[in-house]
């Protein structure tokens, strides 16, 4: 299913050990300095690590907020999951959040001698998925504001989200990809009124913790 693809992932224990949280975390400075730190990070099969919570996959997890100059209204980018879309067990939930996981290929061999570029290609990564996944027609303005962690989910126990914020200028972001339907900017009241369960659940996580 995942062919040879080789992910990101940091020991769960190790994210234990700098601070077991569920849900959503601002402090997200203490995470990025242990968990993104080039020794503690390892490359493992996809396939495997899908069904091993001993890992934790990070994802970069990016969300478009849009504000309106005029009215202060704000909206932020949505879309449904396809059948066509890589994880499964995600499929007709809706999102807000883009991104995927980082591979060899964006990183490199992720040891300790490659401290001095690890962030900067953690970055890469995450550009490559943006740009995968979105056009962007619109300036924007970029912050990572939290961490995401769901061990209440069959997905959430092997993974772990880094949660970014885009900040556009005009709500110019357009699909990419075929499977991320019905998608466009939708306003943070109309949102916060659905029912949880229509939305992945980090997505219901960060909808209530960076909006509510």
């Amino acid at each position: 299913m995942y062919s040879n693809e080789m992910v990101l992932v940091v020991p769960t224990a190790l994210f234990h050990q700098v601070g077991y949280f569920q849900g959503f975390s601002a402090n997200v400075k203490a995470y990025q300095k242990t968990l993104l730190a080039p020794e503690n990070v390892l490359f493992r099969p996809r396939q495997e690590v899908e069904l091993d919570p001993d890992f934790k996959q990070l994802i970069p997890y990016m969300i478009f907020c849009y504000t309106e100059n005029s009215t202060g209204r704000r909206s932020v980018f949505t879309y449904t999951r396809g059948k066509g879309m890589g994880e499964a067990r995600l499929h007709s939930k809706m999102s807000i959040g883009v991104g995927g996981h980082l591979n060899n290929q964006d990183i490199g061999s992720g040891t300790a001698e490659d401290a001095n570029r690890f962030r900067d290609l953690y970055h890469e990564g995450m550009r490559r998925e943006l740009y995968e996944e979105v056009r962007l027609k619109t300036n924007f303005t970029e912050q990572c504001v939290g961490m995401i962690n769901d061990d209440e989910t069959e997905v959430g126990k092997v993974h772990l989200g880094v949660v970014h914020r885009l900040d556009v200028e005009s709500p110019d972001v357009v699909s990419n990809e075929v499977d991320l339907i019905e998608s466009g900017f939708r306003p943070v009241d109309e949102l916060l009124n659905l029912p949880p369960e229509r939305f992945e659940s980090w997505s219901s996580i960060c909808l209530n913790a960076l909006f509510r």
